[in-house]
């Protein structure tokens, strides 16, 4: 029989550096097996061999982490503006565990058994009712023995702790991770404050994923750690940002940009980027280190070879990649050659080749969160006259 792993606690007291893995629901939305909208997982059961490759290509990269792909699997979600997948979560959650174990047991790598924030909970429904959604999920994930649960993508922290609350019943370590920025959750509470909450729930690591780019993820982390030690508690951190540049959004990250979901190319981090983020993470004093949407298996390898003095090894796609562009003293033109050298990379200014763009946008900022009347959600379709509403009010903001 094979050692037993060390658990993700075990890890990060011992100091480890922990790789997360990337941006399922964008990477398979890019290649044609999820839906951009609903952003819903079932692909896990209509398409488990893209969902395999997928985790076999962020362990293959480094990672340690292979999360479920059950993002926005609770039964609500799954039934919401129409999306009548005829599939039940249990169905998704259970098919998404058994992939990531699979690829999971192949490697290094721990099971994490995901929950998301809840249409029930933008259209005011009671504690207990949101807390049922994620007891429904839970259930799957302890038949299934994931070894450690993570409640990410929450925009409001009291969603977050109710999550964390149900998920510290089950005696499994706890994530927590909120997609907010420096400005705090979408009721305005301060990223220091959000962390001391949910570490006062029970959540033995605390941070952020999504919505912002990887360095304003990184101050916002900064900040939950000031505030959790200023009162008094302690508890390890994580970051799993976008792999998109972000200066220029709001309170309501890249949601807000015109150019989200489908322009959002121009963007992109490069793997030199990953470099610099995976270094102020690590100085930062977070330990578990991964992304989100927009992230291939390249940024993660990039953040895996960034931190292998720390890390004591290379990943397996590292032998297909020359250290800081060494592979390119191989190439047939010789001012390719000229670039096989840290200093060109890092010293690099990427153009768009796009020259009628401009380098920020302004974000829409309706400003509307749960309570609003805009985000109370049905599983009835948008009708006609619905949309007609929203594009005439689109014209206003």
């Amino acid at each position: 029989m094979a050692p037993a792993k060390k658990g993700i606690l075990e890890r990060l007291n011992a100091g480890e550096v922990v790789i997360g893995d990337g941006g399922f629901v964008f990477a398979l939305e890019k290649r044609g097996y999820v839906k951009a909208g609903p952003w819903t997982p079932e692909a896990a059961v209509q398409y488990p061999d893209a969902v395999r490759q997928l985790h076999r290509e962020f362990l293959r990269a480094g990672s340690n982490v292979m999360q479920t792909f059950t993002f926005y699997a609770s039964d609500d979600k799954l039934e919401n503006r129409g999306n009548n997948l005829k599939l039940t979560g249990a169905q998704i959650n259970e098919a998404a565990c058994d992939l990531a174990r699979e690829v999971a047991n192949e490697g290094d790598a721990l099971v994490a058994g995901g929950v998301s924030q809840t249409p029930s909970y933008l259209s005011c429904k009671s504690k207990a009712d949101v807390k049922a959604i994620f007891r429904k999920q839970l259930d799957v994930f302890i038949k299934k023995n994931v070894d450690f649960l993570i409640a990410e993508y929450f925009e409001h922290v009291e969603e977050a702790v109710w999550a964390v609350e149900v998920m510290k019943e089950t005696g499994k370590p706890v994530a927590a991770s909120l997609c907010i920025g420096p400005k705090g959750d979408m009721h305005g509470v301060s990223p220091g404050e959000c962390a001391v909450r949910l570490v006062k729930a029970g959540a033995q690591i605390v941070g952020v994923n999504c919505h912002f780019d990887p360095m304003t993820c990184v101050e916002t982390v900064k900040q939950m750690k000031e505030g959790v030690v200023k009162a008094g508690l302690k508890a390890h951190y994580m970051v799993q940002p976008l792999a998109y540049h972000t200066p220029d959004c709001n309170c309501q990250g890249f949601i807000d940009l015109p150019e989200f979901p489908f322009g959002l190319e121009p963007r992109i981090l490069t793997r030199w980027d990953m470099h610099k983020y995976a270094r102020e993470a690590y100085n930062a004093g977070i330990r578990f280190i991964g992304g989100c949407c927009g992230f291939e298996a390249y940024h993660i390898r990039a953040i895996a070879e960034e931190l292998a003095p720390e890390r004591g090894l290379l990943p397996s796609a590292s032998e297909k990649h020359g250290s800081w562009g060494a592979g390119l003293e191989m190439h047939t033109k010789p001012w390719v050659r000229a670039r096989a050298r840290r200093d060109y990379w890092e010293n690099l200014k990427p153009a768009s080749g796009r020259p009628q763009c401009p380098s920020m946008s302004v974000p829409d900022s309706w400003g509307v969160t749960k309570g609003h009347a805009d985000l109370m959600q049905q599983k009835e379709a948008t009708t006609k006259e619905e949309l007609e509403q929203l594009f005439d009010k689109s014209k206003t903001h």
